[in-house]
């Protein structure tokens, strides 16, 4: 089974995570908003973003890719500063339709973000954000920066996809 990496990337961990992933796997990998590489072309799929504003950049795109997707196995991985759990499955149930959310494995990972790397716009909505959350402790690190990057938590995406691969179909 061929199969390959589509990610999109504001700051660059989940491009990180698309590159440790390939590392550890042989996939290609495509930046998918440059529009390079054909998702058609693959027998399986990861796909990966980060939450941008409560939202995942690639959704545009993988609404425009999902009819020729949506029989393909496919892994999905978000990148946020959130822990998994309800709030962070809402963001994703935001962004796309609960047809596309039902059909994809996904993992969620934690990311990094730098204030000083931040462009003017997201610097000052961080800080906002950070003043108004009612987790304070969230609320400092929105504001102060994080930095939860762990090439070891790409395992279960490994797994994965030493599973779809190992499968022998039966005629």
């Amino acid at each position: 089974m061929k199969g390959a990496i589509f990610y999109s990337s504001k700051y660059g961990s989940t491009e990180q995570y698309a590159n440790w992933i390939a590392e550890a796997t042989g996939l290609p990998v495509f930046d998918a908003i440059d529009g390079n590489g054909d998702p058609s072309r693959y027998d399986f799929l990861i796909l990966g973003s980060p939450i941008i504003y409560f939202r995942l950049i690639i959704r545009k795109w993988l609404k425009k890719h999902w009819t020729e997707i949506a029989q393909k196995p496919v892994l999905f991985y978000s990148v946020s500063g959130a822990s998994a759990g309800k709030k962070l499955d809402g963001w994703i149930s935001k962004s796309l339709s609960q047809d596309i959310v039902s059909k994809m494995h996904i993992v969620n990972l934690k990311g990094r973000q730098r204030p000083g790397e931040l462009n003017p716009f997201d610097a000052i909505m961080l800080k906002v954000a950070g003043f108004f959350n009612p987790d304070r402790e969230a609320g400092k690190q929105e504001s102060k920066g994080f930095d939860y990057m762990d090439k070891n938590s790409i395992g279960p995406i490994i797994q994965w996809v030493r599973q779809i691969t190992n499968k022998v179909e039966v005629a």
